[in-house]
């Protein structure tokens, strides 16, 4: 499948992407398109699949009708994604025609300091 990665998407992600072709919104030039505009551009290219971090989308958009996928990552921090690549990568697998799926990846807990 052909992979698009919005500009927030940590690159990370693309390494565990194994048989797909992932490329980043800004390397076709569409990093200042808007998601809807964003989102016609990726489904002319012919992309199958937009992973996002923006969890408005859905709110934003209307996905009636859409011909592209889109799995929305709940936070686009590296370090915090990647203990769940395993997760992502489901998520992108079984992404279909039209479909969304969200993949929650938790805060983690605040640190409580001491007051000295």
């Amino acid at each position: 499948m052909r992979v698009l990665f919005d500009n927030s998407t940590p690159r990370g992600i693309a390494s565990v992407l194994d048989g797909h072709s992932v490329t980043e919104a800004r390397d076709e030039g569409w990093d200042r398109l808007r998601n809807g505009e964003l989102l016609d551009a990726a489904e002319k290219a012919g992309f199958d699949v937009f992973v996002t971090p923006d969890q408005n989308i859905r709110y934003q958009q209307n996905l009636k009708g859409r011909k592209i996928a889109i799995v929305v990552l709940s936070i686009g921090r590296w370090t915090l994604v990647k203990p769940y690549l395993s997760q992502i990568v489901q998520a992108v697998n079984a992404a279909t025609a039209g479909s969304y799926s969200e993949v929650e990846i938790p805060l983690p807990p605040k640190k409580l300091f001491p007051r000295t």
